[in-house]
């Protein structure tokens, strides 16, 4: 599931990567949260290979949201438009799920690059990949049972930037059971437009999702002891 706002300079990459990947049957679902540049041309050039689905611009937890809501597949997978899946991704995790099924959600590393078409003083303007790969619990590593996304429910709407923190917080608060791979299985790409940095106004809005997640561990702990209490 791919939520797009005027990603048409890297969207076929990123489709390109979901349809090359080696695992079969996919389901590939590109909402295009609001834009207005060739954003649509790309994705309905693929035809029947996807479902194309247009919203008013909502952000991009809203566009996750409408993607959901179009799957009709037992696991879910996300990709930012301009991030690119490496090819034995949902194979090797679909693997770990098939093999134990007291496991949720798979997850692996991350490796970053720099957008090749940016100029010497553009690239100046983007932090720097970091050296190697890393693990990441962000939900565009990650393949995830049907049922157990809808436990931890969907994205926040209420937030345009932490959306992805605030998804995993209640994912662990509601005991999601996770395992992460050794294997690199997304390429993040960083440019001029990545959404921190079209964000940049809504930052604050980080600090407010990791003030609910915490208000949200006291209260469960603060229920928790006075059922001990009472119990006792």
């Amino acid at each position: 599931m791919i939520g797009v706002y005027n990603g048409a300079p890297y969207l076929a990459q990123a489709v390109d990567s979901a349809i090359a990947q080696s695992y079969r049957p996919i389901e590939l679902i590109v909402v295009d949260d609001g834009s207005d540049d060739t954003t649509a041309d790309v994705a309905r050039g693929y035809g029947d290979a996807l479902t194309y689905a247009y919203q008013p611009n909502r952000g991009n937890g809203a566009a996750r949201n409408m993607a959901v809501t179009l799957a009709t597949g037992d696991f879910f997978a996300f990709l930012d438009s301009d991030d690119r899946f490496v090819g034995e991704k949902l194979l090797k995790q679909h693997q770990v799920l098939t093999a134990d099924g007291q496991v949720d959600m798979v997850f692996g590393h991350v490796r970053e690059f720099v957008s090749p078409e940016l100029s010497e003083e553009e690239r100046a303007s983007v932090r720097a990949p970091a050296p190697g790969p890393a693990p990441w619990t962000a939900p565009n590593l990650m393949l995830i049972r049907r049922t157990s996304f809808e436990r931890v429910g969907p994205f926040s709407e209420q937030v345009r930037v932490g959306v992805t923190v605030d998804w995993f917080a209640r994912a662990q608060e509601a005991g999601l059971r996770s395992v992460m791979l050794d294997d690199v299985v997304l390429e993040r790409r960083l440019h001029l437009n990545n959404n921190g940095l079209r964000e940049r106004e809504s930052r604050n809005q980080y600090l407010h999702v990791l003030k609910a997640a915490l208000d949200r561990r006291r209260s469960a702990d603060s229920t928790r002891r006075a059922r001990e209490t009472e119990g006792g």
